[in-house]
């Protein structure tokens, strides 16, 4: 069974830098309230707890919405879930393929080529060779990208590496599928062909995890919801209430 779980989690970063602490609040623009959570370890060097004892159970079926404001938590948690921050204390226990769309261009390799990226993605996936090549036009009709993909990455425009990234990402569905906000670049015809193919994608997984600051995109695909703050849990619930919990949250910590 499609499952993840985590049992108090924190996660701490190091932050190393030559400036002020005030400056460094400031960059992060903390409220007073969660300033304590930049704590220094020596002259030059701090510690942010991004997270702070976290429990979470996330079952088969879940379409878990992560609200909260700006430095709440929500992307490191995505990290977590990923693999890419390991927890600094505590335990997390994930049963089932996870792929992140936080970082699309995440593992691509610029000196290879579209077609060497899309066979490393095949690869990744521990796909057959028949699985491979259904893989490799998969990504050739979506990307549109034609003779371009015997070419290097990195020769590529920042539109053309997008829809590169995108398709290899989007290509095969997994158990598990982290995003952070919807896909918000590219042309009016990539954002309409993207939307249909993240939506045809959501379907499928057994687990969704997706943060964002839309109301309306967490209502649509989310059955339930989280409210971050300061790094901790502050609501797990439905998602109605858990954004009404965020709206009068937000509202009484007015910074």
């Amino acid at each position: 069974m499609t499952s993840i779980e985590l049992t108090g989690v924190h996660v701490d970063l190091p932050v190393f830098t030559s400036r002020s602490r005030g400056l460094l609040n400031s960059v992060f623009r903390y409220a007073q309230r969660e300033r304590s959570r930049v704590e220094s370890v020596g002259m030059f060097s701090y510690q942010v707890h991004a997270l702070r004892g976290i429990d979470l159970r996330v079952n088969d079926g879940d379409r878990l919405g992560l609200v909260g404001r700006n430095g709440a938590g929500k992307t490191t948690l995505l990290r977590v879930l990923s693999g890419a921050y390991e927890p600094t204390q505590g335990a997390i226990s994930i049963d089932g393929a996870v792929s992140s769309l936080t970082d699309l261009t995440l593992g691509m390799d610029l000196d290879a080529n579209g077609y060497e990226n899309i066979a490393m993605r095949a690869i990744h996936l521990r796909k057959s060779r028949v699985e491979a090549q259904a893989l490799i036009r998969d990504v050739e009709a979506f990307t549109e990208l034609g003779d371009y993909l015997h070419l290097p990455v990195r020769t590529y425009s920042s539109g053309m590496l997008l829809r590169l990234a995108f398709a290899i990402s989007t290509a095969v569905a997994p158990e598990i599928l982290l995003m952070d906000e919807m896909i918000g670049a590219g042309d009016a015809q990539f954002m309409g062909k993207a939307k249909i193919r993240i939506e045809a994608l959501m379907a499928k997984v057994k687990i969704l995890v997706l943060a964002s600051h839309n109301d309306s995109i967490i209502r649509t695909f989310c059955n339930r919801a989280v409210c971050l703050g300061e790094g901790r849990v502050l609501f797990d619930g439905e998602v109605e209430p858990c954004l009404a919990y965020y709206g009068n949250y937000s509202a009484r910590n007015a910074a």
